[in-house]
C-alpha cells in the first residue's frame, strides 16, 4: 500500500520525475480555473439567475460571512486568496468518488505548499495593512522577550498546518483501503461518504486556520 501519489511516478528523467500528485494537482487547478470562467461569463445582476449563478453566489456570500465572523473586516481583501484555499482542499476531497483517483491533500508535498502559502500570506496582507515596522512589532508582544517564542510558534503553527492536514486525509485513505480488502461491498460505501464529510470538513478547518492567522497578525489595526 502506498503511503501517498508521490510514490507512483509517471515519468523520469534525471533528478526531474512527473508523479501522480503533480498531475492530479495540475488537472485540479485546471478543472477549478474552467469552472469558474464558465460559471462567471454570464453573470447577471437581476432575476432570473441560473442555478451555476446561484450556487455560486452562496459560495461566496458563506466565505466571506465566515471571514468576517473570525474577524475581519472588508473581507472582499482576503475573499480571493482564502477562497482559493477552501475550493482547491474541498475539489480535491470530493474528487475521492472517482475510481483510482488519488487526492494530492494525501501528499505532505501539497499540504506542505498549501501551509507555505499561509505562511507567507499571513505577512503579506499584515504589512500591506500597516507597514514592515507595524507588523514586525507584533513578535515583540507583549514583551521583547517573547520573541524567539514568537517566531517558533510562527514555524511550527505552518508544519502543524500541513500534517494536520495530510494526517487526516492519509489515514482516511488507508482505513478505506484496508476495509476494501476485508469486507469489499458495504464498509467501503459507507466510508466513502464519511470520507466525502470528512474531507469537506478538513477544507473548512484549514481555511478557517489560514483566516485566524491572518487575523492574529492584523491585531494591531483592530481588523
Amino acid at each position: 500500500m502506498r503511503l501517498s501519489s508521490d510514490e507512483l511516478v509517471l515519468w523520469q528523467y534525471g533528478i526531474v520525475h512527473l508523479n501522480v500528485t503533480i498531475v492530479t494537482t495540475w488537472a485540479l487547478m485546471l478543472m477549478l480555473v474552467i469552472g469558474a470562467r464558465l460559471i462567471t461569463r454570464k453573470l447577471v445582476t437581476g432575476a432570473p439567475i441560473s442555478r451555476w449563478q446561484c450556487t455560486l453566489e452562496v459560495v461566496v456570500l458563506t466565505l466571506k460571512k465566515q471571514i468576517e465572523e473570525v474577524g475581519l473586516r472588508q473581507p472582499e481583501k482576503y475573499l480571493g486568496f482564502l477562497g482559493t484555499l477552501f475550493l482547491f482542499v474541498a475539489s480535491a476531497n470530493l474528487c475521492t468518488i472517482f475510481p483510482g483517483y488519488e487526492p494530492p491533500t494525501g501528499s505532505l508535498s501539497t499540504t506542505a505548499a498549501l501551509a507555505i502559502c499561509v505562511f507567507v500570506a499571513v505577512p503579506f496582507y499584515a504589512i500591506r495593512e500597516h507597514g514592515l515596522r507595524g507588523y514586525l512589532k507584533n513578535y515583540l508582544q507583549p514583551t521583547f522577550l517573547m520573541l524567539p517564542f514568537n517566531i517558533i510558534s510562527e514555524l511550527s503553527r505552518t508544519l502543524a498546518l500541513s500534517i494536520r492536514l495530510f494526517g487526516n486525509m492519509m489515514s482516511g485513505a488507508m482505513i478505506l483501503g484496508i476495509l476494501l480488502t476485508i469486507t469489499p461491498f458495504i464498509f467501503p460505501i459507507v466510508m466513502s461518504a464519511l470520507g466525502l464529510l470528512t474531507g469537506m470538513v478538513q477544507a473548512y478547518i484549514f481555511s478557517i486556520l489560514a483566516t485566524v492567522y491572518i487575523a492574529a497578525a492584523m491585531r494591531d489595526d483592530g481588523a
